[in-house]
């Protein structure tokens, strides 16, 4: 009797984002556009970076992974749950859901370290411009950027071993539309507040810590512009700080209703809600919000209209 309560299913089933039969094909166009817009902006966010030179910064070098990150977010969450929006039996493997979970993990933790690196280059950008290109060398860009995956690779394996190692009940019926955690440990049999504990401690200290310190460099960068003479200067500074401080708080305020909530408090319903935010419309809407106010980037794409017009008239 015990092998037939505590077992390791081979498969489970996500109940979706909806079970309202008459809203799965809306559901499908929806997250379908959603897809698309996703991978064409942060595409092309990634190609325009590479092919114009005035783009090759440490600020755009950070960009770019960003974007990749955003690409890798949405591609390992968004085909699954397309896929469950046309088939009856909404199944995904236990190997498939616990590697779904990792590289969601993985994603997440490193758009944190991400976030703080990009903080950090414009403090040092906007409060001490005489170091600028001495600090942020290429060198030191690849190894915050290295930092930055191995924290992700690091704390996710924490992440997914805490939540995988232990038996389910038979039940496998997920509900959520991904492979995430809380619903996970839903179906746990067995006393999962040592889980919950590991899982929040990880998820804790990479916010909080990367919070801290973007905290504190947008306070010595506001610090700097105040003290600033020239209005042109001060509306540059904000104006390259702006976008990196909408993504923040987008993606720290949803991340954080999310995760860093007591458990008493915890909705399945309403973290699908959540969810659909941070993991599904930040990737779509972040080159947007780097793009629309961006000088540097509208002008790369006026050169790249441009090319592309001329190489068609030939």
């Amino acid at each position: 009797m015990v092998e037939d309560n505590y077992t390791f299913p081979s498969e489970f089933i996500l109940l979706g984002f909806t079970n309202r039969e008459d809203l799965q094909v809306t559901c499908f166009v929806l997250f379908l556009a959603i897809y698309v817009v996703t991978l064409i902006g942060n595409l092309g966010v990634i190609i325009l970076i590479r092919i114009d030179s005035c783009l090759h910064t440490p600020m755009y070098f950070f960009l770019s992974h960003s974007s990749l990150l955003d690409v890798c977010y949405s591609s390992t969450i968004i085909p699954q749950t397309l896929l469950n929006f046309l088939v009856e039996k909404k199944v995904i493997s236990f190997v498939r859901c616990a590697t779904q979970l990792f590289s969601f993990a993985t994603c997440a933790t490193t758009e944190c370290y991400m976030l703080a690196a990009m903080a950090y280059d414009r403090y040092m950008a906007i409060c001490n411009p005489l170091l600028y290109s001495v600090v942020m060398s290429q060198r030191f860009c690849v190894g915050m950027l290295a930092g930055a995956y191995l924290a992700g690779v690091i704390s996710s394996i924490i992440h997914t071993v805490s939540i995988f190692h232990f038996p389910f009940c038979r039940s496998k019926r997920i509900n959520h539309f991904f492979c995430d955690g809380l619903p996970l440990l839903a179906l746990s049999c067995s006393d999962t507040h040592v889980n919950e504990a590991i899982v929040s401690a990880v998820v804790g200290f990479n916010m909080l810590s990367t919070m801290v310190f973007i905290l504190v460099s947008y306070s010595s960068v506001l610090s700097t512009v105040l003290r600033m003479r020239s209005a042109a200067g001060c509306h540059k500074a904000f104006s390259t700080c702006a976008p990196h401080l909408v993504s923040i708080a987008l993606y720290y305020g949803s991340s954080l209703f999310m995760y860093l909530r007591p458990g008493s408090r915890h909705s399945l319903e309403r973290d699908k809600v959540v969810s659909v935010l941070y993991s599904i419309a930040l990737p779509m809407l972040n080159p947007l919000i780097y793009s629309l106010r961006n000088t540097d980037m509208k002008n790369a794409m006026r050169k790249a209209k441009g090319r592309v017009l001329s190489s068609l008239s030939i």
